[in-house]
């Protein structure tokens, strides 16, 4: 017998109201949720004010709903922001603050590969919303830094390039879809030779050179974001076309500023400020700008609120909408750390009108050895004019042998962030109150950038080993078998027998299936399974974020 001849599966089950406080059988109350995400962009859009972007199906989505002008992620690149993003915690909390954990010690003889082992309560905020029977897909880049590639299979329904929403089998269910498109990011950047934004028309940021190898790398970055607005296009006449439009949420943002020297990687406004627009055509007034301050670590706790599921109390985003909207943040907050093979350590706080940053590595140059970004022809070109002393002044602080220990920015006057505050005793109180913030962030998340990296992975995989979750095991609820301890995997049994799993190793979810072979669909365990009458068979597996996956256990079980 298949488990969808089990009670207790899909969107009838146990944990769910409890999870969720929503009606089950109510699905068509409950919004379809999609994520379109992209790499490397700032808000360089026409809704945002550039007059060079070619973004007519961005605008216009802005014109639908409400487009956030100051969203800030935390952090300037891309996995350590993404893992923050799908646990909804700082990387910095959790481990996750190094890009990237397979790039330890990658540029010498004995690299190191390691997961990072978040807090064992740690979970993605989707696990949450499949348990509360949301079907969850991710389409189709990762990059959480506890896994590799597959990630573990409690945290989406379906991930890969072929997730996508419409292969839920029930198509009543509600689902959480993420389309994540790549074409923007700064590998993108890397071959000038042919761009159709004329170079001419672009504006050259002050701490660039005017030269036309900087135009025309401007111009390509241009060139990417059109070719992202037919995406966008395409996903949302999809929506139509399968009469979803009304009923789903749609959110546009992207994972960190441009993919272009000063600003992806660093904590400037041109590293951590992102375009963020929400459309829902039942609750949200069209054509509204909102300039409330939201960290991407918001973005799930408020994916939980506007699918009416309660956000777990240790999360620290905040929802922005939905009924569990918290208070508006007064300041945001951002961290830097190792970047490939190249170790830094930054930390900035962000008001309205203040940008504060603090350099733990003084002494460091600017411009760290980062091979990676050295293939832009912007960064060449700015290597060769410092070395011919051909820089100006703005241009000349980024390539600067060292930093200020404090950078402080009044980012109204001063939007490129040029013009450092922190020496000016005019600024004090804000210097002071903007440090003193750092200073307390710092010690309630429990910053784990003040741990030396070697000594962080040894508490995470002691001895070097990657730590192994342990094998799950079915608990059965029968006449025959109650009062006693039963691991069994399988046998006969009386109805009414309820089947239940559980696993010692310390933060697990538990999947299981039905389905044979090397890809079948893992449903999220949420509560005891009423097994009916006839036989079922059922593959059991255990994961850990960060350990290496339990083995497989199978159990055949007949109710007579």
């Amino acid at each position: 017998m298949q488990l969808k001849s089990l009670l207790g599966l899909g969107l009838i089950g146990f944990g769910i109201q409890n999870v969720s406080g929503i009606d089950p059988g109510k699905t068509e109350t409950r919004p379809n949720i999609i994520w379109i995400s992209t790499e490397d962009l700032s808000p360089h859009l026409g809704c945002y004010g550039d007059k060079v972007a070619q973004t007519p199906n961005i605008d216009k989505l802005a014109s639908q709903g409400v487009r956030f002008t100051n969203v800030y992620t935390t952090a300037a690149i891309c996995a350590p922001c993404r893992a923050g993003i799908i646990t909804g915690m700082y990387q910095t909390s959790i481990g996750c603050m190094h890009m990237r954990t397979t790039s330890y010690r990658r540029s010498v003889d004995n690299p190191v590969e390691f997961t990072a082992v978040p807090p064992h309560y740690v979970k993605a905020f989707t696990e949450y919303l499949r348990v509360a029977g949301y079907y969850c897909t991710n389409n189709e880049k990762t990059d959480y830094q506890f896994s590799k590639d597959p990630v573990p299979a409690s945290i989406w329904d379906e991930c890969g390039k072929s997730a996508h929403y419409k292969n839920r089998p029930d198509k009543s269910q509600p689902f959480f879809a993420v389309f994540n498109y790549l074409g923007t990011h700064e590998s993108q950047n890397w071959d000038i030779s042919k761009v159709k934004t004329d170079p001419k028309s672009v504006v050259v940021p002050p701490y660039y050179p005017d030269t036309e190898i900087v135009r025309r790398n401007l111009a390509k970055s241009y060139d990417n974001t059109a070719r992202l607005d037919s995406v966008v296009a395409a996903l949302l006449a999809e929506l139509e076309k399968e009469g979803l439009a009304e009923n789903t949420i749609v959110f546009f943002w992207g994972d960190h500023g441009d993919g272009l020297p000063r600003a992806k990687r660093w904590l400037y406004d041109s590293g951590l400020n992102i375009p963020l627009i929400i459309k829902w055509p039942r609750n949200i007034k069209p054509g509204t700008v909102n300039d409330q301050l939201i960290s991407s670590i918001d973005f799930g706790p408020t994916v939980l609120s506007l699918a009416g599921v309660k956000v777990p109390v240790h999360m620290q985003g905040r929802p922005f909408l939905g009924e569990q909207t918290a208070e508006p943040r007064p300041y945001v907050f951002g961290a830097r750390d190792r970047v490939d093979e190249s170790y830094d350590m930054i930390r900035s706080v962000r008001s309205k009108n203040y940008l504060y940053i603090r350099n733990f590595y003084p002494n460091e140059p600017f411009n760290i050895w980062v091979p990676y970004l050295n293939k832009m022809p912007i960064m060449q070109e700015m290597m060769r004019l410092d070395a011919e002393g051909k820089l100006n002044s703005d241009q000349k602080k980024w390539m600067a042998d060292t930093r200020p220990a404090e950078e402080l920015y009044d980012v109204m006057a001063d939007p490129f962030q040029l013009n450092n505050l922190a020496e000016n005793q005019k600024y004090k109180r804000e210097l002071d109150e903007l440090r003193n913030q750092q200073d307390t962030w710092t010690m309630t998340t429990h910053d784990l950038g003040h741990m030396n990296e070697p000594e962080m992975i040894e508490q995470m995989w002691p001895g070097g080993k990657q730590p192994v979750t342990d094998k799950p095991y079915f608990i059965l609820n029968a006449p025959e078998n109650r009062g006693s301890r039963n691991y069994q995997t399988g046998g006969t049994f009386s109805f009414p027998t309820k089947l239940s799993f559980y696993c010692p190793t310390h933060g697990n979810s538990i999947v299981y299936t039905s389905e044979e072979g090397n890809q079948p669909h893992w449903k999220l365990y949420s509560g005891a399974l009423n097994l009916a009458k006839g036989t079922t068979t059922i593959r059991l597996k255990a994961v850990r974020y960060g350990y290496k996956d339990s083995d497989e256990v199978k159990g055949t079980f007949d109710i007579k």
